[in-house]
């Protein structure tokens, strides 16, 4: 993560663990980062809030790794993944018995955490008849087995995520206040990749290594058109999405080049669409797109038409590429032999 991000109470050893595994450095991360830096020493319950794919459940394992508890169990349970029926025993345990198919005792995920960390994702997914339940054991630190009377005491901290509007749930009857504000402590809001999108080469980077040494191909380099594709699609599935599309393009990759895979999906320019443009800082990416033109073209021996020029590398239209270059000031070095300033092939 770089120098900034480093961990309170913790040498850099710690700190560099503890990051390892989240890649970037733009200002929206690293404002998140410097919230789990501020929360991890405590045993203060969080609320981890972002899209799908956005890597809630690394900030939750960034922040056991920067806690006291550190070294403990670090347990999770995705709330959407478990029938309704059964979660309550998923949490809590239950006795031999305690319903039909209770062939033996199970102990639960809270039982399981005592002294760490319990990760609950999609925590908005936990039924009504529940969340009291829930709300006892976050409130008390105690709660019974399915089909005991007994008490059980934990020390269990909570990270809780959720990619819905708990706020919204609330309001509509579908989630308990009281839950709500226990689980919203301290929040912390992950930013979109779109969001972030200094941090894609790095990341595209991350996985390109994973995937081309799992597949045992060789890349010799990332085409730069590919990755201004990628910093301007709108990634609905986020991180999740950008990772999978790194291994699609590294099965497809022929003789250490790296194709885009997003070429396919669409039939307008990839790089600056005017609806995208008008939510970033336009001469900031204009810049970026300028460089990026200039080296296709160079590459391209200035040819912007057919199966070779530009236009196709960059995955536009010529038409679209010669707007481009007029609106960026783009034309070929002036030739010493007097010939056209640009070959359109």
């Amino acid at each position: 993560m770089g120098d900034h991000a480093t961990v309170t109470n913790t040498g850099p050893d710690q700190a560099e663990r503890t990051f390892e595994r989240i890649i970037g450095n733009s200002a929206a991360l690293e404002s998140a980062l410097d919230q789990v830096e501020q929360v991890a020493p405590t045993d203060s319950t969080v609320l981890i809030e972002g899209e799908t794919g956005t890597g809630k459940e690394l900030i939750a394992h960034a922040i056991h790794n920067a806690s006291q508890r550190c070294g403990r169990a670090f347990i999770k349970l995705n709330c959407a993944a478990i029938p309704l029926d059964l979660l309550e025993s998923e949490l809590f345990g239950h006795e031999k018995g305690a319903f039909t198919g209770a062939i033996a005792q199970k102990i639960g995920r809270f039982e399981m955490a005592d002294k760490g960390t319990l990760f609950l994702d999609e925590v908005g997914d936990i039924p009504p008849a529940l969340q009291p339940k829930l709300l006892r054991v976050l409130q008390e630190q105690e709660f019974e087995r399915l089909g005991s009377g007994r008490t059980h005491k934990v020390d269990v901290r909570l990270v809780a995520a959720t990619n819905r509007n708990l706020m919204k749930m609330v309001a509509r009857g579908q989630f308990r206040s009281d839950l709500y504000y226990r689980l919203n402590v301290f929040p912390i809001l992950l930013p979109a990749l779109r969001e972030r999108p200094e941090d894609i080469p790095a990341l595209v980077t991350h996985f390109l290594n994973i995937f081309s040494r799992r597949m045992g191909k060789r890349i010799d380099s990332i085409p730069p058109e590919m990755i201004v594709a990628f910093q301007w699609h709108s990634w609905p599935g986020n991180i999740r999405e950008l990772q999978n599309l790194v291994e699609r393009a590294v099965i497809l990759s022929r003789d250490g080049v790296l194709p885009n895979p997003l070429q396919k999906r669409q039939t307008s320019a990839i790089i600056l669409s005017s609806d995208t443009q008008s939510s970033l800082s336009s001469m900031a990416w204009e810049n970026s797109d300028r460089a990026v033109i200039v080296e296709t073209l160079e590459q391209a021996g200035w040819i912007v038409g057919g199966p070779h020029g530009a236009a196709a590398k960059l995955g536009l239209k010529r038409t679209t590429l010669m707007a481009k270059m007029r609106r960026l000031g783009i034309s070929r070095p002036t030739p010493q032999d007097g010939t056209d300033l640009l070959d359109i092939a």
